[in-house]
């Protein structure tokens, strides 16, 4: 029963994505077939779909996608690439700092890669390639930083990660995120820098003057409370991160209609359909992933699976690097959400067999599917900020790869010398 369903599992699941057929229904299809082939209870799918979705802290998710739609339509961005322009002044390559400075800051307020590159992007470009920046460039560092969302608190990964691994906590995950976040956009300005330097672009006008840094701060500051007030809250035990959510969406709404006034009261119909669509595609997936985790946990191909890779070696830095490998190519082609839910049921045994912490193995595993989130060739930031820039992503390659390869030297200090994880979270209690 365990070979015959673990084949039919993954053979379909696996053909079916070769076939171009959405991830969603792939896991749902490859799961429905198992659990009727092997009679495992065709009447409990319902039940299973239920009971995938509906768990508290997933009431985030749909709230953190609207809070990050609400910013990014608030004019928070171009007045934090304001107050970054004033922080780093005229200098080559400075357009860079500032790209990555504001991801940082707009990834603790979105939790999304995706809406932190198109803000991004939508701002920073004009003025990018109106200095001399390669629009391959330009595309690749802001799909690269806009990658840190998924690490900086509040993250909608760690989110999906907590709901799905028992005993992670949401508040943990997110403290845990924050060391490796600012490790990661500090290793992409090495070679944003290096690269403007070698090739000699990036250099502003003579004539460019410096924004006042006190004037741009004051007009920043609503943007740049959003990540206190989130995280803030969550410390103090005024909300949990499910109001958390709630709250960012309502001070995004206070900010862009009646500090910012760009956000105006005929835009929220928008604002709320773009985020109900995306949220939806999101839980019909996990809904749907249900059936495929119900389906291989029951006939036993995700311990098979898990077993047969600790087979294969006991040494625990070599496992590592091994899951490493798996992560970073199925993030590739596929997105954060999907990696972990049909990667997680063969993982977690394997993470529990070598005691590893299952707070910074989610980390790990998140800066793992954020690489893949700018990597070539399905990655959907870079292909949000080709399509902003328009640059082909084949054009990219030359570049992306040095961000690859910041971003992998960060990830392997995470990996290897875990309290870079935990350290924040042991420090507030939440381990």
């Amino acid at each position: 029963m365990v070979l015959e369903g673990s084949l039919i599992l993954l053979g379909v699941f696996f053909a079916l994505l070769f076939l171009g057929v959405p991830i969603g229904v792939s896991l749902g299809l490859a799961g429905f077939l198992v659990i009727a082939i092997e009679g495992l209870g065709i009447m409990a799918l319902p039940t299973n779909i239920w009971t995938g979705i509906a768990k508290y802290p997933l009431l985030a998710l749909p709230m953190f996608v609207l809070a990050g739609m609400v910013f990014e339509r608030a004019g928070v961005a171009a007045r934090l690439v304001i107050f970054a322009q004033a922080l780093v002044g005229p200098r080559r390559g400075a357009l860079a700092i500032v790209a990555v400075m504001v991801c940082l800051v707009l990834g603790g307020i979105s939790g999304s890669g995706a809406a932190d590159s198109a803000a991004v992007a939508a701002v920073m470009l004009p003025a990018m390639i109106k200095q001399g920046y390669p629009r391959a460039y330009s595309a690749s560092l802001i799909a690269a930083a806009g990658s840190t969302a998924v690490l900086i608190p509040p993250s909608i990964p760690f989110i999906v990660y907590a709901v799905l691994v028992p005993g992670v906590s949401v508040p943990a995950l997110f403290l845990g995120g924050v060391i490796p976040g600012l490790l990661a956009g500090l290793a992409l300005l090495v070679p944003a820098v290096l690269l403007a330097r070698i090739y000699g672009f990036g250099l502003p006008p003579v004539e460019e003057v410096r924004p006042p840094l006190w004037a741009s701060f004051k007009d920043a500051i609503w943007g740049l409370l959003a990540p206190l007030v989130i995280l803030g809250g969550l410390r103090s035990g005024a909300f949990t991160p499910t109001e958390a959510a709630v709250v960012a969406v309502f001070y995004g709404l206070f900010v862009g209609l009646f500090i910012y006034r760009v956000l105006r009261w005929p835009d929220l119909y928008a604002v709320l359909r773009d985020s109900a669509e995306i949220s939806a595609v999101v839980l019909m997936i996990i809904a749907l992933a249900s059936i495929f985790a119900h389906a291989g946990s029951t006939v036993g191909a995700f311990d098979a699976l898990a077993q047969t890779l600790v087979n294969i070696t006991a040494n625990e830095t070599i496992m590592l690097l091994m899951i490493t490998a798996l992560v970073l190519v199925a993030g590739m082609l596929i997105d954060a959400i999907s990696i972990f839910l049909v990667f997680l049921p063969i993982l977690l045994p394997i993470a529990r067999a070598f005691e590893w912490d299952l707070t910074w193995f989610g980390i790990l595993l998140t800066m793992n599917v954020a690489i893949g989130a700018f990597t070539p060739p399905m990655a959907v930031n870079l292909m949000i900020t080709c399509k902003i820039a328009g640059a082909s992503m084949e054009s990219t390659i030359p570049w992306v790869i040095w961000f690859v390869l910041a971003m992998l030297s960060a990830l392997m200090l995470v990996a290897f010398i875990p309290d870079l994880a935990l350290f924040l979270p042991r420090l507030f209690g939440d381990l």
